[in-house]
């Protein structure tokens, strides 16, 4: 025979105070794993979004970021007719140079911070596949034009259309817009590459991105781009190589576990210490319990029942305040300003998905189960006699 879930459910409202404690407890480690876990998933957006299967990005040989590659001009040359390469509809491979520098901008709140600007040819429009101008046009070569990504508009000043960005040696008037998809993209500046070269006096290439034709054998083409001895470099799939940015996230999901650890540590011994305090305080009703006839284990999982349902609470609590803060920071704050391994920094929105619920919601029925155990197993262990003389 089973204690009726409701007579725990009277129980908790009865020392409310209590149990909205406890649950308050709970619900602020359910609240932070939320928030740390949405910056997660966005920043594996951010970058994984960003790759296509279909392109190859090419780099030095040992390069770990484009911002540390250099590819010379003779390369490009020696690249630029290899079979397998796609064709645009005049003809032109779709091999697209490019080059990384890293300035800094003002952003609207105050201090400077280092973003990606990459000097480009028409040519990238058609190899990155996720990018798309959504006003104005593509910067016209020898003017100091650029297009900017739209986190870039929303965070650094005079980054609008029509408006100069000051950064190197010279201003660059705005006279584009673009989207990516929500990809690390959308946090850079794109000028015209031989304007870059002048300003950063810089005389070779950072990478080189180029589309496979259809039914290219992708592995070849690898094989011959680094064994070529007139080229002699790295190629990867862009997915690859964004992939490998994120192994630089290890760090924070070690980081994340550890404060998750900690902060649930403390909310169960919230929970434990009310429990106990509910035994010591019930041990009369135990007492008729037992006399009812009903078992020590029946007892232990009313206990534990009673701990799960206050974990349950603070749960629901934890998400609600964790789903309205992804919200309010994705939209008032048009995201998390964060830094790459590579020091540039790029916007990132929260992303708040079934995973995160799933992550949380298995943290918050451990922090009830280990809250409630120990003294859950106290009340099952008196007997009648015992439970009667200490109420």
């Amino acid at each position: 025979m089973s204690i009726p879930l409701k007579y725990n459910l009277r129980n908790l409202l009865v020392r409310r105070t209590t149990t909205l404690a406890t649950a308050g407890g709970i619900a602020l480690v359910i609240l932070v794993i939320i928030l740390l876990l949405s910056l997660l998933n966005g920043l594996q957006r951010l970058l994984l979004n960003a790759g296509s299967p279909d392109t190859l990005i090419v780099m030095r040989k040992g390069a770990t970021s484009e911002s540390v590659s250099f590819v010379q001009r003779d390369q490009l040359q020696a690249l630029r007719y290899l079979s397998g390469i796609s064709a645009t509809p005049d003809g032109d491979p779709s091999v697209s140079p490019e080059l990384i520098v890293q300035p800094l901008l003002e952003s609207k709140t105050g201090g400077q911070e280092m973003v990606v600007a990459r000097g480009v040819t028409p040519m990238a429009f058609h190899t990155h596949k996720n990018v798309s101008l959504i006003a104005g046009r593509v910067p016209r070569p020898s003017l100091g034009e650029a297009v900017i990504g739209i986190s870039v508009a929303e965070r650094y000043k005079g980054a609008a259309l029509g408006e100069t960005l000051q950064f190197g040696q010279r201003d660059w008037t705005v006279v584009g817009l673009f989207s990516a998809q929500g990809t690390v993209h959308e946090s850079e500046i794109w000028v015209d590459i031989d304007d870059l070269f002048t300003d950063a006096n810089r005389a070779n290439y950072s990478t080189i991105r180029l589309t496979l034709a259809d039914n290219a054998d992708r592995d070849a083409l690898i094989r011959r781009i680094a064994e070529d001895p007139r080229i002699a470099l790295e190629a990867k799939p862009e997915t690859v190589y964004y992939e490998e940015q994120t192994e630089g996230m290890n760090g924070l999901y070690m980081l994340t576990a550890l404060l998750a650890v900690i902060m649930a540590t403390g909310a169960v011994f919230g929970a434990m210490n009310t429990m106990f305090a509910e035994v010591a305080r019930r041990t009369a009703e135990i007492a008729t319990l037992r006399a009812l006839g009903f078992s020590r284990t029946t007892i232990l999982a009313s206990f534990v029942t009673e701990s799960v349902c206050v974990a349950m609470l603070g749960y629901v609590v934890g998400v609600m305040l964790g789903g309205s803060l992804v919200v309010l920071v994705n939209t008032i704050l048009k995201g998390v300003a964060f830094q790459l391994p590579s020091f540039s920094t790029v916007m990132i929105n929260l992303h708040f998905s079934a995973n995160t619920l799933l992550i949380a919601f298995l943290l918050a029925t451990l922090m009830g189960v280990l809250g409630g155990f120990l003294p859950a197993w106290r009340a099952a262990q008196l007997g009648v006699t015992e439970a009667l003389r200490r109420a």
